[in-house]
């Protein structure tokens, strides 16, 4: 049996440190024989909710978003891993624009009806370049989506560009044990 491990970035810069963070994790997971997959959010077409059926939302009844874009094939892409990472820039001591808009859609579709992803582990991961200020805000509001979603929060990680260097080599250690736990 493999474990499979599905990370998920929300940076427009594909190679920079969210991604590199991402990244890491994974590197870890393919170390201890997991398959991975990394997602860049912002090559999808995910539309914002737009709080269907007076703010309840057909997707809570049927299970799927009405919308027609990328949103539905990544959820199914969550559902089918083993674990998730989430990691995402800060802009403005906050997440980016394009992970508010997909876990905004999760959370609506999610939460109160199917809890399809309750005790699936994930890693939430907020990195801040530039002077690092927010990273740990951020963090704090990527938990609340993520608790909100049920997964199992295996690990909650900021970073900023200082901190870089030796938070790489700790996520990828966190890989690796998410496969041995």
């Amino acid at each position: 049996m493999y474990m499979k491990c599905l990370a998920i970035q929300s940076s427009p810069n594909l190679n920079g440190l969210t991604s590199s963070l991402a990244q890491a994790v994974l590197n870890g997971v393919k170390t201890e024989g997991g398959v991975t997959e990394l997602i860049h959010l912002n090559k999808f077409n995910v539309k914002p909710c737009i709080a269907c059926e007076n703010g309840w939302g057909l997707c809570r009844e049927k299970n799927r978003c009405v919308q027609d874009d990328d949103f539905e094939a990544i959820r199914k892409q969550i559902t089918d891993a083993d674990v998730v990472v989430f990691a995402t820039p800060v802009y403005w001591h906050d997440l980016s624009e394009s992970a508010k808009r997909f876990l905004d859609r999760l959370r609506r579709c999610e939460s109160f009806a199917f809890k399809t992803f309750t005790g699936k582990k994930i890693i939430g991961i907020t990195s801040a370049g530039g002077s690092g200020r927010g990273a740990v805000r951020a963090l704090y509001n990527l938990e609340e989506y993520l608790r909100r979603l049920g997964f199992e929060i295996f690990d909650l990680i900021s970073v900023t560009r200082f901190s870089k260097d030796h938070k790489l080599s700790m996520l990828e250690e966190a890989g690796r044990r998410l496969v041995r736990e």
